[in-house]
């Protein structure tokens, strides 16, 4: 019997962060999730995130990835927003 779910860690930075109070989440998704999709769940719970759709920059287990990259059980998803300071 396949597994029917993936469950992956979502690391949060700058606007994501300070909209769910936390800095990780674990997240249970179906199988054939994308990292976009994952952005899709954030703005559906947050929708003061739209504001990010379109400058959101994903990674997954350390290296930058384009929005309809597969996740996999025990991923590690990085939302990166842009952020500026100095």
């Amino acid at each position: 019997m396949s597994k029917s779910s993936i469950s992956v860690t979502v690391k949060l930075f700058a606007a994501f962060q300070e909209a769910y109070g936390v800095s990780e989440l674990t997240l249970e998704f179906p199988q054939e999730t994308t990292v976009s999709q994952v952005l899709e769940h954030s703005i559906a719970q947050y929708p003061q995130l739209e504001h990010w759709r379109d400058r959101t920059r994903f990674g997954l287990n350390l290296e930058f990835v384009s929005p309809d990259t597969l996740l996999q059980d025990g991923d590690e998803v990085v939302l990166i927003p842009p952020v500026s300071g100095g």
